[in-house]
């Protein structure tokens, strides 16, 4: 019977492979995850949710809901990366688990980031946007969740590859498709926004200094989220193998810094606080009080 060929990639000297069914011959990150840092993030993730869950229920901006969940996949896929960290660096499943829920939760992030340009360009003016608030939401959200799903079968692809000591260039390529397509989309979104800023500046420039100020925020969160989704697409390019992909400096300052400030920002400047509640809320206030003042009437 033929052996199967050397394994090539990195393996830490000091931790010695376990050989266990689900352990891949080299670590697939390219060095042993910090597990400081997954501690680190977990916790700061953490906060930012409890803060964001308050804020929800606080000004009842459902729209913005789906920020809370991308909150939960970080802090799920930072645990699942510090038992790579801690317990095996070799298994495949935490890789797997730890690059799914690290992937899909900026999605959500993106999701509500549409979102939030909908419900401003429905407060600002419609006849400012170049397309419709529900055309916006649904194209941008459609895309996202197609590529997610083709990075995701990529990355899986990739974990079997290694596993099985075969080239990983196939889901390698399928894993790049997903994120340039999703990189090209996010252009497009900041393209539009770009436009609606524009047109709408009269208006904007009539506001007060804080909803001005919150515009910043938008603007710098959404950037950061598209620096993030750049950096992905050229880590993919480069290769499994590469330094983009085998060096954790990069993976903490373009992966995990951009979606911790993007977050943080929406706490220090919720959309609550400048475009008010939800659509559904706001009538469902409105129909209270309207049924508040029926009853005064008739007691009347």
């Amino acid at each position: 019977m033929s052996q199967p060929p050397p394994a090539k990639g990195f393996i830490d000297p000091n931790w010695p492979n376990p050989m266990g069914p689900n352990d891949a011959p080299v670590i697939i990150y390219g060095y042993v995850p910090s597990f400081a840092l997954a501690i680190a993030a977990a916790v700061l993730f953490a906060v930012s949710l409890f803060l964001h869950l308050f804020q929800l229920l606080r000004y009842r901006t459902w729209y913005f809901s789906t920020i809370p969940i991308a909150l939960v996949l970080e802090i799920t896929g930072y645990a699942c990366r510090s038992l790579s960290a801690k317990v095996d660096p070799y298994n495949v499943i935490y890789f797997v688990l730890q690059y799914f829920f690290i992937v899909t939760a900026p999605v959500f992030l993106s999701a509500g980031i549409y979102a939030l340009l909908s419900v401003l360009i429905n407060r600002v003016g419609k006849e400012y946007s170049p397309l419709q608030p529900k055309k916006i939401l649904w194209i941008f959200v459609t895309s996202d969740v197609v590529t997610t799903i083709m990075q995701i079968c990529g990355a899986a692809l990739i974990g079997s590859a290694q596993s099985n000591r075969k080239d990983p260039n196939t889901g390698n390529n399928i894993l790049l498709a997903g994120l340039a397509i999703q990189v090209f989309d996010f252009f497009i979104f900041l393209i539009l926004t770009g436009i609606f800023l524009y047109k709408a500046r009269r208006v904007i420039a009539s506001k007060s200094w804080s909803f001005k100020g919150f515009l910043v925020a938008f603007v710098i969160a959404t950037l950061l989220v598209f620096l993030r989704t750049c950096f992905r697409l050229a880590e993919t390019a480069q290769g499994v193998k590469s330094f983009l992909f085998g060096n954790e400096g990069f993976f903490i300052g373009l992966e995990f810094v951009p979606i911790l400030l993007s977050v943080l920002i929406f706490n220090g400047w919720h959309p609550g606080s400048y475009l008010g509640r939800s659509d559904k809320a706001r009538e469902a206030t409105l129909r209270d009080g309207n049924e508040e003042r029926e009853k005064r009437n008739l007691s009347a």
